[in-house]
This record gives structure tokens, C-alpha cells and sequence, in this order.
């Protein structure tokens, strides 16, 4: 069965956030994933993380200032440094952390550059953070984002993912298939997923419309589940949601797995 990793970030945010990963434990989950630890010292995360029997699956590359609206910052010509020293940062925090992958958000295209410009800077940029990653023996992970709930950003679609993890050229690169993300942009998720299922390294998951848990909207996730099953897929699933109500309220979709198999939150 799929192995579940619940989304800090967004799920249990009744809660202060150094106390979630003990409501995740509480909830059932073995494992983890968020945004970003930066605002936290790294031995502080993973006090917690032990504490709670827990295993953190995913964070992110610095994405520059969050609060103000940005959504990475791969692709500006004029953040190159900036990036590169977000590069060392998320190192620094995945090897106390150890976790085995770090996801990029590239951003939005940036004002008064034209397009070509941006994604040369971009490329390059990837090139970078996959060699330094490389040598820390780190996955990189690239994932498009709707143009809906974030209108501007520079990857949309799954082929457009691929097309510049084939520029970067680097053997540690991977997709990261976002259900949700995929669904508003594109559809046909059984068939992508199953079409590209060797370069995909995470997976996460949110219903649609409303970015809510499963089974509060259109897309089958029970078939989903068991279509990703059969195709061999042994990384986890990220529950990046926003619950509809509240986290535990929510979480019945989920308890139908726990007795299962291995699980993460």
C-alpha cells in the first residue's frame, strides 16, 4: 500500500508548528514533510523528529521571501548568488535532517526579463544546486505548479517538468508529481503517472476543487492508489492539503490505510 507523509506545513496547523510533528505521531503517521525548516535550528527539527519516531521525507530549497509573495527564485538573472548560497543552506539543514531529497520551486518569471533569459538563468541555476546536491548524496526535485494558485510560475505542466530536467542533465534529478497540480493543469493522471513512473521520486496529493483531503472532490484517489501500487512506486506520498475543516476531522480517508502497511503523514 502507499505510504502516506503528512505535510506539515498544512496539515495540523491547529497547532504550533514544532508541536505537529507529535500530532502527526499521534495521528498515525511515520514520516513528514514541509516547506521549509529554515526559521528553526536544524537540531531543534530533528530533536522533534526523533522524539516522534519520525522520518522527514521532503523539504525545500530557500524560495526566496515567502511572506512577500515569492515562489523561488531559480529563474532571476539578478539572485544568482542568492540562490547559490540557498543551495549550501539546504544542505547544511537536509544532512542534520537526513532527509534524502530536496524539492526547487523555481518561481514566478521574473518582471522586465524576457523569458529566454529567465530560463537559461534557471537551467543553470539547476545545474548548480544538482552537482552540489550530487556530492551530498542528495536527490533534486523539480515540480510544476498550477498557474491558478499561483499565477506566473515558470513550470505549469509535467512535460514542461521533464523537458528541463533533460536540460540539466544530471542523473540525480527527478520529477515530483503533484496530483493536484497535475489535475487542474492538465488531467490524465493515471496515464502521466504511469508514462513517466521512472523519473518520478515524490508524489503528493490534494483534491480538487479546494485543495482539501481526499475524498472531498473529483479526482479517485482509491483508484489512484491502488493504479501507483501496481506500477511499483516505493516512494512516499506527500499530504500537502489544506483540510476542509480540521486535520483530525479529515483524516478519515487516511485511518483506512494505517493498519495497513507502513504510513506517513
Amino acid at each position: 500500500m502507499p505510504r502516506f507523509a503528512a505535510n506539515l506545513t498544512m496539515m495540523f496547523n491547529e497547532v504550533p508548528f514544532l508541536d505537529r510533528f507529535e500530532a502527526a505521531a499521534h495521528a498515525g503517521f511515520e514520516a513528514v514533510e514541509f516547506l521549509f525548516p529554515y526559521a528553526y535550528p536544524a537540531k531543534e527539527i530533528h530533536a522533534r523528529l526523533a522524539g516522534n519516531g519520525l522520518d522527514l521525507v521532503l523539504h525545500n530549497l530557500p524560495a526566496g521571501n515567502w511572506d512577500a509573495g515569492e515562489r523561488g527564485i531559480a529563474c532571476h538573472p539578478d539572485r544568482v548568488v542568492e540562490f547559490h548560497s540557498g543551495v549550501a543552506r539546504a544542505i547544511d539543514y537536509a544532512q542534520t535532517l537526513e532527509v534524502k531529497q530536496l524539492n526547487c520551486l523555481v518561481g514566478k518569471a521574473p518582471a522586465g526579463t524576457d523569458r529566454a533569459t529567465a530560463r537559461r538563468t534557471m537551467v543553470a541555476n539547476l545545474r548548480f544546486a544538482a552537482g552540489e546536491l550530487q556530492r551530498a548524496g542528495l536527490k533534486l526535485l523539480i515540480e510544476p505548479i498550477n498557474s491558478y494558485d499561483i499565477p506566473g510560475f515558470f513550470i505549469n505542466r509535467t512535460d514542461e517538468a521533464l523537458q528541463l530536467i533533460d536540460d540539466i542533465d544530471a542523473d540525480n534529478v527527478f520529477l515530483q508529481y503533484d496530483f493536484y497540480h497535475a489535475q487542474r493543469m492538465e488531467g490524465e493522471l493515471a496515464a502521466t503517472i504511469e508514462r513517466h513512473a521512472p523519473r518520478i521520486a515524490h508524489i503528493q496529493l490534494a483534491d480538487n476543487p479546494g485543495r482539501h483531503e481526499p475524498g472531498t472532490g473529483e479526482i479517485n484517489y482509491d483508484f489512484l492508489f491502488r493504479h501507483i501500487d501496481r506500477l511499483g512506486y516505493t516512494g512516499w506520498i506527500g499530504c500537502e492539503y489544506k483540510p476542509a475543516v480540521t486535520t483530525e476531522a479529515g483524516l478519515g480517508w487516511f485511518q483506512r490505510y494505517v493498519s495497513q502497511e507502513r504510513i506517513a503523514a
